[in-house]
């Protein structure tokens, strides 16, 4: 029997198969300093299950705060996290449709259409470095492109965790993304994750990579339909030239799973 156990409510969100535990604390009764918990939450066998954690937050001058935790315990931003709290939000009856929130990376701007289309603004882009078989770039997290003839023969676990460990990203560490052109507009992407330290079956920010990495590539002007394993996203930009990005937006789905109670002895 647990003494005077503590109640948390949760909800499970998935934005095209990138899972996040949600958290109403608008009135700060999680601890963000208890990382171990975080951790705990977020394990696959010991814990519910996800690619992140995500609390929403009262800020004073916007409609939120979105605090992002990475399975391990870091803080990051996440596109595909943000348009599933913005669906949590308009749950919670904190937003209508147009709405902005603060990020690790600042201030985003989104639109909730419906719970199947979901506009997350990025921030815009104007550092690429180009390398021999590589595009470096931050779309709010880090991300290595890599392109690729045949996407469903690469060891994403393998070969990602090879890059990101790497002399060169090991301390900060950085996403890792294999993309494949389908046609004019689509591209198919995988991607091993910093912070999950595995393969997860979306990411925004480096589905966001991908398309720019690729309007460069193949010289695209404005949008790229992407297909990720765990579902397919629109991104829309506005190519400035010299690998310059505006107007950047994040489009798809985010999804309510399931909702449930955890409860801590203390």
């Amino acid at each position: 029997m647990l003494r005077n156990p503590l109640k948390q409510a949760f909800y499970k969100y998935h934005g095209a198969g990138n899972d996040f535990i949600m958290i109403d604390n608008r009135d700060g009764h999680f601890d963000k300093s208890d990382l171990q918990r975080v951790r705990f939450l977020c394990h696959r066998h010991f814990g519910i299950g996800s690619d992140g954690l995500i609390l929403i937050e009262n800020y004073p001058e916007l409609d939120f705060t979105m605090i992002f935790f990475n399975p391990d315990g870091s803080q990051s931003f996440c596109g595909n996290g943000s348009r599933c709290a913005m669906a949590f939000a308009k749950q919670l009856g904190v937003i209508e449709k147009e709405c902005r929130f603060l990020s690790t990376d600042g201030v985003h701007e989104g639109i909730y259409f419906s719970d199947d289309d979901i506009h997350l603004k990025m921030h815009d882009v104007e550092q690429i470095e180009i390398g021999d078989d590589y595009y470096l770039l931050n779309t709010g997290s880090p991300h290595y492109i890599n392109f690729v003839d045949d996407l469903d023969s690469v060891d994403v676990a393998t070969e990602g965790k090879q890059i990101r460990y790497n002399a060169r990203f090991k301390a900060e560490g950085v996403n890792v993304n294999f993309v494949q052109l389908v046609n004019d507009n689509t591209i198919k992407i995988r991607t091993y994750e910093r912070g999950v330290e595995n393969e997860t079956l979306a990411c925004g920010t480096g589905i966001v990579a991908a398309a720019l990495a690729s309007a460069i590539k193949f010289n695209v002007s404005n949008n790229f339909n992407v297909k990720a394993l765990g579902g397919e996203l629109l991104v829309t930009f506005n190519s400035e030239g010299d690998n310059r990005f505006n107007n950047l937006w994040l489009v798809g789905p985010a999804k309510f799973v399931f909702e449930g109670s955890l409860v801590f002895g203390v």
